[in-house]
């Protein structure tokens, strides 16, 4: 019982990061005339938008898959920028303590309480 809970909470967190990766990258194409984006960059988000909003129902039910996609979709963002500008690695790097705690607890959320016998 205790672990189907914290499947709903991995799996919430993960839904959630999806659909926060989907409104910047459909923002971003919005906005597309606005503000060019290079053409490597433009295939690039193109390819991640369909593959998270796809994601909500084809990885429905693989935690791999959706961890994939969650992070494919983020470097498509972020390793493009950090090459054109190195200097924005900086930011980055402070950012990168909150998201690896934050994915350090998905990670142990999601393997909590297999392999352990039910205390009921």
């Amino acid at each position: 019982m205790s672990s189907t809970r914290w499947d709903k909470v991995e799996l919430t967190a993960s839904y959630t990061l999806l659909t926060i990766l989907a409104t910047e990258l459909l923002t971003r194409l919005g906005l597309w005339t606005m503000f060019p984006i290079p053409t490597v960059d433009l295939v690039l988000s193109l390819i991640a938008t369909v593959l998270v909003i796809g994601a909500f129902w084809f990885a429905r039910t693989s935690r791999a898959l959706r961890f994939g996609i969650i992070t494919f979709a983020a470097a498509t963002q972020l390793v493009p920028m950090v090459i054109r500008q190195p200097v924005l690695l900086l930011p980055l790097v402070g950012a990168a303590v909150p998201v690896g705690i934050m994915l350090w607890a998905m990670i142990a959320l999601s393997k909590k309480g297999r392999g352990t016998a039910s205390h009921s």
